[in-house]
């Protein structure tokens, strides 16, 4: 495929991404709305069928996060090989880190739904269920935010996309990988983390749009003089 059909793929998938990314963490709220373990596991009983759709765009996001680590890596990998590689390598991670949350979903909703002989003893229901929701998008959201950071700084730095656009980019993905480990390791709360992937937004939807209208210009240094 041409860098430009890999660009306006990636563009499609952006957007993707981002809307049901949105719609998955709408969903994901209702359905295990609660105050504690036992509330949230009543919840996901009343909207089984909710926690099912969170499946479903669970894997969605999976293959988004796939397709952008390929068409990223083909937009970029002229500027320097080894840093498109690095890029790519961090977004299939996220994506195969993404899908091991799918089977914990569907065991949440089989703790919450089971009964009689099939339903596991109380104390360790719990158990099971504050592990499977102890929440762990921090660390896969530290492997986005690398492999984002790479590619805005190979768009930037071969002026494949308006500068500006760059910069936001780079910034976003640079605070989000100082950002997500320090949540991950709880040293970080409050409203910041409702507002750190804020800038990433003001980056990606017009990237997105970039690629969809503009396609994406060939590297710097290949470019004739």
């Amino acid at each position: 495929m041409t860098r430009n059909t890999n660009a306006r793929i990636a563009g499609v998938m952006f957007l993707a991404y981002i809307v049901v990314g949105i719609t998955d963490m709408q969903l994901h709220s209702r359905a295990r709305a609660g105050a504690d373990i036992e509330a949230r596991l009543v919840s996901m009983s009343q909207h089984a069928d909710l926690v099912r759709y969170t499946a479903l765009l669970g894997i969605v996001e999976v293959f988004c996060a796939l397709v952008l680590a390929v068409t990223l890596y083909a937009i970029t990998y002229d500027e320097d090989r080894e840093l498109a590689k690095l890029g790519m390598i961090c977004r299939v991670a996220e994506g195969i880190i993404g899908a091991f949350s799918v089977p914990g979903t569907l065991a949440l909703l089989w703790l919450a739904t089971a009964s009689g002989n099939d339903a596991p003893d109380r104390t360790a229901m719990h158990a099971l269920a504050a592990y499977l929701m102890r929440g762990d998008m921090p660390f896969t959201a530290t492997f986005f935010a690398v492999g984002s950071t790479l590619f805005a700084w190979l768009l930037l730095r071969g002026r494949m996309i308006p500068v500006v656009l760059g910069w936001i980019g780079v910034f976003a993905s640079v605070l989000l990988v100082i950002c997500l480990p320090l949540q991950l390791v709880g040293f970080l709360h409050g409203p910041l983390i409702q507002w750190m992937f804020l800038p990433m937004f003001f980056f990606e939807v017009p990237l997105a749009l970039w690629f969809l209208i503009r396609g994406v210009a060939p590297p710097w240094r290949a470019q004739p003089a």
